[in-house]
């Protein structure tokens, strides 16, 4: 069975929850969605203000000053807001992407020094009090005055698990929050067939080369393979296989997809190889301002139609559309850009 572009937009929409806001609790949807980007403190409370009715602010906060959601690098090395019980699960599936990204820009500029007696260093060090990252990458670089800086930091952030230490703050992180090691420690199995059904679940159907993007871990084309019994298949109009969970939804092509805010980096813009279904090629460019630095995008349609900035000295949203918006459109992102507004001032 083909699926078309427009169909695999609405499921992948669907496991997003941006048809519609779903009544869910905050931590049950950061599970949901596999992950939230965190490189900036208010991203993932805007990605679920965008997803839930009724989400309130103190409601992450607060998971994340209870430690039942967590901040730390995962998929692609890059920070996330995850729970707790899915960092413990999955890290072990995570990290032969985060090591062999190391291993291929770092391992030789050790000069022979071993990772282990770097990470070791590094984990008394924390063992102590919370650090601040300038902290972790001094108290490492004046261990090893003759080695590699950035080398030394760098490993330390591939091996050691970390976590950020939350705090009182309304988005309950600051902006320089201090390091503190992950409490329990992630568990060491390799739960990779689990890390693809998560990802089927909150992205697809999609491709190997798709769950790669997302995670970072290469080489899954045989952990699809040996979980074909187990999924459903399908063809896009390009010819390529995609595979599915049975169960999931894939909603009618013309199910009404309501227009929406998206905070920078959401995953829903990072996490396919062909990102089509929710951005076209012409749009891209407009997105990406230069290399690993996005814009914040707005939906229409479930497509990306533009981007919107926040005055920081007002608070006040402008939208600027890529194309022409229907005026019942522009009614319903002006209503959006409101209530994110008053979210924002919360």
């Amino acid at each position: 069975m083909v699926l078309t572009s427009r169909e695999l937009n609405r499921a992948t929409l669907a496991r997003q929850m941006l048809l519609d806001r779903r009544e869910l609790r905050a931590e049950e949807a950061v599970e949901r969605l596999a992950g939230l980007q965190a490189q900036d403190v208010p991203p993932p409370f805007v990605a679920l203000w965008s997803r839930l009715a009724g989400f309130e602010r103190d409601e992450l906060a607060e998971l994340c000053r209870d430690r039942r959601v967590v901040r730390a690098s995962l998929m692609r090395h890059t920070v996330h807001l995850v729970s707790a019980r899915d960092y413990v699960r999955l890290h072990g599936a995570i990290l032969p992407a985060l090591v062999r990204s190391w291993s291929g820009h770092m391992r030789g500029r050790l000069d022979g020094l071993a990772a282990e007696e770097v990470v070791g260093e590094a984990r008394d060090y924390l063992a102590s009090a919370p650090r601040r990252w300038a902290e972790i990458q001094r108290h490492v670089a004046a261990r090893w005055p003759d080695r590699d800086p950035r080398a030394l930091a760098y490993t330390v952030r591939t091996h050691l698990p970390m976590l950020r230490v939350p705090d009182d703050a309304g988005w309950g992180f600051s902006g320089n929050s201090p390091f503190a090691l992950a409490d329990p420690a992630p568990e060491e199995s390799d739960r990779v067939q689990e890390l693809v059904r998560r990802y089927l679940a909150a992205f697809g159907p999609a491709t190997p080369a798709d769950a790669t993007i997302w995670s970072g871990r290469s080489g899954l084309k045989p952990v699809f393979e040996a979980m074909r019994s187990e999924l459903v298949t399908f063809r896009d109009e390009g010819g390529r296989e995609l595979f599915d969970l049975p169960d999931a939804p894939r909603p009618p092509a013309d199910t009404p997809a309501p227009p929406r805010l998206l905070p920078v980096y959401d995953n829903l813009l990072l996490s396919h190889r062909d990102r089509t279904r929710v951005i076209s090629e012409d749009h891209k460019p407009r997105i990406q301002i230069r290399v690993g630095q996005l814009l914040s995008a707005f939906l229409v349609d479930g497509e990306v139609a533009g981007a919107w900035t926040r005055d920081r000295r007002t608070g006040a949203i402008e939208l600027d559309p890529f194309h022409r918006i229907s005026k019942a459109d522009r009614d319903a992102l002006r209503e959006e850009a409101r209530g994110l507004e008053e979210f924002l001032r919360g």
